[in-house]
């Protein structure tokens, strides 16, 4: 049943039937304007560049060629669900692509960040960072279990230690990337290392810890409750258990509550993970199923998933009138 008064009808924003249907407008009256949504997620690369791209979304169907990912081609799709504004998320460890999206994401103002690659334990990563840094929509670095990194070695590594508190005095951002029991674990670690640190899990939803993992997935999630610079990214709720993928809500439900118990109304933020979403699904019913759970929720809820609780993380950048303020 619906909260306070929520309206469905309020879910009309005058778009097309199924774009209608996953923009996100809560309301206690059908009048009320849509909640606008911050995509804190998406990627961009470029396969048919000269040096091609490390990574180009999920595998096309045979003899299909990968499709490059640019704002333009994600405006076309999001805008009509709600969005008016998305945050990079890096695709390439490449040092040289840190400039490259910079410099694509410019060009488009719905794009209000860049979440970047650097790694902190290098000795150059002080230059870069000071570099990389004087651009406003550079937001903040991902170093997880992907590129061959090891984020639960880097953990107790003090030259990586040493890093972060460069970047925590930056005041921004790192995002995490493929969770695993370990790697929550990890942050854990590195929040006693750097507490002034706001540290983004990435796709949490995504994780099904083993039997064997359960215990220890308990004891990380009730410590992480605690810490209230960790963040999460409810994304990636769409994904494939047991090889099967289910584009209704029931199946993650249950692991919705428990993430949302476990961060509160205040340390959650939505993201799409385009293009690589498109692996799953498509974009229209990533955005259907967080807006259906989120639906059942108050309008304050929503308000701060959608879009709020992204200005709080990531201090991002207002480049257009349609994108909000707190």
């Amino acid at each position: 049943m619906l909260k306070e008064g929520v309206s469905r009808r309020a879910f009309l924003t005058g778009v097309a039937a199924t774009a209608a249907a996953t923009a996100t407008a809560w309301s206690a009256e059908a009048q009320a304007p849509p909640i606008p949504i911050i995509d804190t997620h998406i990627h961009l690369f470029d396969p048919m560049r000269p040096q091609g791209a490390p990574y180009s979304g999920p595998p096309p169907a045979p003899g299909a060629t990968p499709i490059a990912a640019y704002p333009e081609r994600y405006r076309s799709l999001a805008v009509p669900l709600g969005v008016v504004g998305a945050i990079k998320v890096e695709a390439s460890p490449w040092i040289e692509d840190n400039l490259w999206v910079l410099e694509v994401v410019q060009r488009d103002p719905i794009m209000v960040g860049v979440i970047g690659n650097l790694e902190p334990d290098k000795p150059e990563f002080p230059e870069y960072l000071e570099r990389y840094h004087k651009n406003p929509l550079f937001r903040g670095i991902r170093y997880g279990n992907l590129w061959g990194r090891d984020i639960t070695k880097q953990s107790t590594n003090p030259s990586f230690i040493s890093g972060l508190k460069r970047l925590a005095e930056a005041d921004l951002v790192m995002d995490t990337a493929n969770p695993r029991v370990p790697l929550l674990e990890a942050m854990l670690r590195i929040n006693d290392a750097v507490p002034a640190l706001r540290i983004v899990l990435d796709h949490l939803p995504a994780l099904d810890p083993a039997e064997a993992d359960q215990a220890a997935y308990d004891s990380a999630l009730k410590e992480i409750a605690r810490r209230p610079q960790i963040y999460v990214k409810l994304s990636e709720i769409i994904h494939r258990v047991n090889g099967q993928v289910s584009t209704e809500l029931s199946p993650y439900r249950a692991r919705l509550d428990t993430l949302l118990g476990v961060f509160g109304e205040d340390r959650i933020l939505f993201g799409s993970d385009w293009p690589n979403s498109d692996g799953v699904a498509p974009i229209d019913k990533v955005f259907a199923i967080a807006t259906a759970y989120f639906l059942e929720k108050p309008r304050p809820l929503a308000e701060k998933y959608f879009w709020k609780n992204s200005v709080a993380v990531y201090k991002w950048v207002r480049r257009t009138p349609s994108q909000p303020t707190v």
